[in-house]
């Protein structure tokens, strides 16, 4: 698929809404993604021709569904170029899959392991490391950061020792747009027997991991950052790493055998996605990753960056603003204040212009507390946004300065 941005937009019925009247631009994609009509379509088509639970039945219908959901498991599986199958849980997103992790640990750390964060990560994947550091009495520690938005490198490597078991970074801030070095970050761990974990939410709509490339133990991600629905979202792990995790939950589909003297577990990926599943969601997650293969994440990362670079040129030239997250490594992210004007009320203003920005903290406050300040206007694009919105985009900023000033 050649790229024309005026075609994809087509594919996106909600992009044709007006706002208080005016067209919807929508820059609030760090959030969420819009959902093209290939993926809205292929929900709707479980739901009406094929609806069954899975695993479980041997008639039809039952099978056909098992069938396409574990195809959406594949999909997942050579998107991400990872070695089996199994190494694909299904989960409802990127914080039940860190939750996962974190649970399984709990019952693996001992008092005085180390593990480490970053300080740029999402609660998400600040909040779960805690509560296992106060369950287990391991320390937790935080490779630091700089004004321009990216890890101090440096200090990871004097935080590093044979006492560090885990490691915890994104792959992508979602405050910041900074895209870190994982790779580095994972080979430095490793010569520790480390095993690291990479938060790819707001990494997997931009660029592509290879998980093996990358030898990352475990990888998380969510489907509704990468126009798929809400609800759903993978866990990938090694193999081995996997099999040493207990269960997460208990219930159905996750067991072998079960009697009232013991209870035998399923084999991978089984053992943790106990329950009836997301089973729509994950086969629309597939159809996202066609969606997007067809148009090629190196054709979206290109177009992106040149919304990014048109986008912080134009910001810049209004007196005041000031952009957080300078790193000559981001995403399609920008976050920004403008001097005496609160983020929020920027943000409710322009969207009475139609424009949809993020305002806060982002879920992501020990970076705000860096930067001393209370949140951003948080500006973020897809590949169906266009030089044209962000053209409309700056003048409701600038009006909205105007108005507050």
């Amino acid at each position: 698929m050649s790229f024309d941005v005026q075609k994809i937009r087509q594919d996106f019925p909600i992009l044709q809404r007006k706002v208080n009247g005016y067209p919807l631009v929508y820059f609030d994609n760090a959030a969420t993604s819009q959902k093209p009509q290939v993926v809205i379509d292929s929900i709707v088509d479980y739901y009406s021709n094929y609806n069954a639970n899975i695993h479980r039945g041997v008639h039809s219908l039952s099978q056909e569904a098992t069938d396409v959901y574990e195809l959406a498991r594949e999909k997942i599986k050579q998107h991400f170029n990872a070695k089996h199958n199994h190494e694909i849980i299904f989960t409802s997103g990127t914080t039940h899959s860190i939750n996962i992790v974190a649970s399984g640990y709990s019952e693996i750390l001992q008092k005085g392991d180390e593990v480490i964060v970053s300080a740029m990560e999402h609660h998400s994947n600040i909040v779960p490391w805690q509560m296992l550091c106060e369950k287990t009495g391991a320390v937790l520690k935080v490779i630091p950061m700089n004004e321009e938005g990216n890890l101090l490198v440096s200090d990871y490597d004097t935080i590093l020792s044979s006492a560090t078991k885990l490691v915890f970074v994104n792959h992508v801030s979602n405050a910041l747009g900074t895209i870190n070095p994982i790779k580095e970050i994972i080979e430095k761990a490793h010569q520790y027997g480390a095993k690291v974990l990479i938060d790819g939410a707001q990494a997997c709509s931009h660029i592509l991991p290879d998980f093996q490339d990358l030898d990352v133990d475990f990888y998380v991600a969510s489907a509704h950052k990468m126009c798929g629905p809400t609800g759903v979202g993978f866990l990938y792990g090694k193999s081995e790493l996997l099999n040493i995790l207990p269960p997460y939950q208990g219930g159905g589909e996750m067991i072998k055998e079960v009697t009232f003297k013991k209870t035998t577990y399923a084999e991978l990926p089984h053992k943790f996605e106990a329950g009836t599943p997301n089973i729509s969601g994950g086969i629309a997650f597939g159809v996202a990753l066609d969606y997007l293969s067809a148009i090629g994440i190196d054709a979206i990362n290109s177009y992106e960056n040149e919304l990014l670079n048109y986008a912080t040129e134009k910001l810049l030239e209004i007196e005041g603003l000031k952009i957080y997250g300078t790193g000559k490594e981001k995403t399609a992210v920008i976050s920004f204040n403008i001097e005496g004007i609160h983020p929020y009320d920027i943000g409710t203003i322009v969207d009475k212009l139609g424009v949809a920005v993020r305002t806060g903290h982002h879920c992501a406050q020990p970076i705000m507390e860096f930067y001393k300040i209370p949140g951003t206007v948080r500006a973020s694009f897809a590949f169906y946004n266009t030089k044209k919105e962000i053209d409309i985009f700056i003048e409701a900023i600038k009006k909205a300065k105007m108005m507050l000033s």
